[in-house]
């Protein structure tokens, strides 16, 4: 940039460097919740996806908790309904993506589970360009779970059911946004999907199997998947736009691959590494090609990634 335009636009380059700065940071988050996702694919063989969740969704509960102060009058089913009803979604929602991991690898799982926010963020368009890309995703889901018959059905099922729960979550999200201040709604879920999910951890939970390492797998999970990415949300959205914080979330699946093969050992064949890049790929443009929305659509998004 001249000196000329500068002079003319100083807010020009703080701008850039912000918008840089934010962009490189969310790539950071999308690292570390992939990375989070693998080492649930460690663990999980040892004690089980409701023991990680559980786990998880404590550690979520530790970061927002101390920032929510409710008062009695507030506390009413019409008030509270929507985060109610995400605690609810955001229990399925994980365990169905950490057992479809189990059962198909970290790869193949995250890229049928990005299905979900990828048709949700379609769903209004009347363009030919998002119906085209919605068939090649949807071509690139084929080829990954459909060619070779060795992929495991059940996964293929509860990927696609976190799909529609990360798709549920997105919704309910703004709604419990527009009707309940700061974190309170993440915080009200976060207690339900304790609720939910630590009775069933409980009964689930091997005693004999936990040690120093899978104690420190578990807390690490809980860090990386969640506490790490929500700290960092706010500050990403306020430097980039909901279409850019779109485009980087929708190479998530790569990275998943990425981490699938570097500490879960997973293989992929070519037709599984062009499928994962035409769904990316598709996903990418359609989303690189929209207006931009306000930053508020996509703050909802962060948790559902995995």
């Amino acid at each position: 940039m001249t000196d000329e335009a500068t002079a003319a636009d100083p807010g020009a380059a703080p701008d850039s460097r912000r918008a840089t700065v934010g962009a490189l940071t969310q790539v950071g988050t999308e690292v570390s919740i992939n990375l989070g996702s693998s080492l649930a694919g460690v663990v999980i063989p040892v004690v089980g996806s409701f023991v990680v969740v559980a786990v998880r969704q404590l550690v979520m509960a530790i970061v927002v908790l101390p920032l929510y102060r409710p008062k009695r009058a507030e506390l009413t089913w019409a008030r509270l309904w929507p985060a109610l009803a995400l605690g609810v979604v955001l229990a399925v929602m994980n365990l169905a993506f950490y057992e479809s991991v189990h059962l198909l690898g970290l790869g193949v799982a995250a890229t049928i589970e990005f299905l979900g926010p990828l048709l949700l963020a379609l769903t209004t368009s009347r363009r030919l360009l998002d119906v085209i890309c919605v068939i090649a995703a949807g071509v690139g889901v084929v080829m990954l779970t459909g060619l070779d018959g060795t992929i495991n059905a059940w996964g293929v099922v509860l990927a696609l059911t976190a799909a529609a729960s990360w798709a549920a979550y997105i919704l309910l999200t703004r709604r419990v946004a527009l009707r309940l201040p700061g974190l309170e709604g993440l915080t009200v879920a976060s207690i339900v999907s304790l609720v939910l999910l630590v009775p069933a951890a409980l009964f689930t939970l091997d005693v004999s199997v936990i040690d120093w390492r899978v104690l420190g797998l578990l807390l690490a999970i809980g860090v990386l998947s969640s506490a790490l990415p929500y700290s960092l949300d706010t500050f990403i959205l306020r430097r980039i736009t909901a279409r850019v914080y779109a485009i980087i979330t929708s190479f998530g699946p790569v990275i998943a691959a990425i981490f699938g093969w570097l500490i879960l050992a997973e293989q992929f064949t070519l037709v599984q590494v062009l499928a994962i890049a035409l769904v990316c790929g598709a996903a990418g443009t359609a989303l690189a090609t929209q207006r931009d929305a306000p930053a508020s659509d996509l703050e909802m998004t962060a948790e559902g990634q995995h």
